[in-house]
């Protein structure tokens, strides 16, 4: 014997309308339903100041290195030298800021350059830093996903806009209830625990 369908009120296929009626479960409602989200939101936490700080330490000590490396060859190429000096203490380095001296000018913008650029790759890849990785954080925007290539280049001159303020801007994630930093309100992205 074939199976039958479910009977739905008002079908009266077999005869027994009223019956049928009383024993089918109730009539669906043509009453418009609430739409289900596309998927349920993860929880999440964010990563605080400490475990930020730290990811920034380790990213500075890869990014430092590899531009003094840079600034160093590049001197080296074009015979631009810091100028001789006995003492070279904070007088000695003010100087220098304040004169423009060409050595130093360029050892700062390689610093810079490998900075962006480190800062694009790792967070347009993989969406998070070395720094980041070692310690289980990365970056998401406000849906949730990986960041694209324009919020990770807003990221960036965030990071820039921070370093002008005086580290300020990263101040500001110790301070915020959502623990977003400076360059984090610009480009729109949270920094949480992976």
């Amino acid at each position: 014997m074939a199976e039958r369908e479910p009977i739905l009120l008002g079908d009266r296929r077999d005869g027994a309308g009223a019956e049928a009626a009383a024993r089918a479960p109730s009539a669906p409602t043509r009453e418009p339903k609430a739409r289900a989200p596309a998927r349920d939101a993860p929880t999440v936490h964010v990563a605080g100041f400490w475990r930020r700080f730290a990811a920034g330490w380790i990213d500075l000590a890869i990014i430092l290195p590899v531009g003094l490396l840079l600034a160093w060859i590049a001197s080296a190429l074009t015979d631009v030298h810091l100028p001789p000096s006995r003492i070279r203490g904070p007088d000695f380095w003010l100087d220098l800021v304040l004169a423009s001296d060409p050595a130093l000018m360029t050892a700062f913008a390689m610093i810079v350059v490998v900075a962006v650029v480190y800062l694009m790759v790792f967070q347009a890849t993989m969406g998070r830093t070395l720094g980041m990785r070692v310690l289980r954080i990365r970056v998401i925007d406000v849906w949730g996903e990986p960041p694209s290539i324009a919020r990770c280049a807003a990221r960036t001159a965030g990071y820039l806009a921070s370093v002008a303020t005086v580290m300020l801007g990263f101040l500001w994630v110790g301070f915020d209830s959502e623990k977003r930093g400076l360059h984090d309100w610009i480009a729109g992205t949270y920094v949480i625990k992976a």
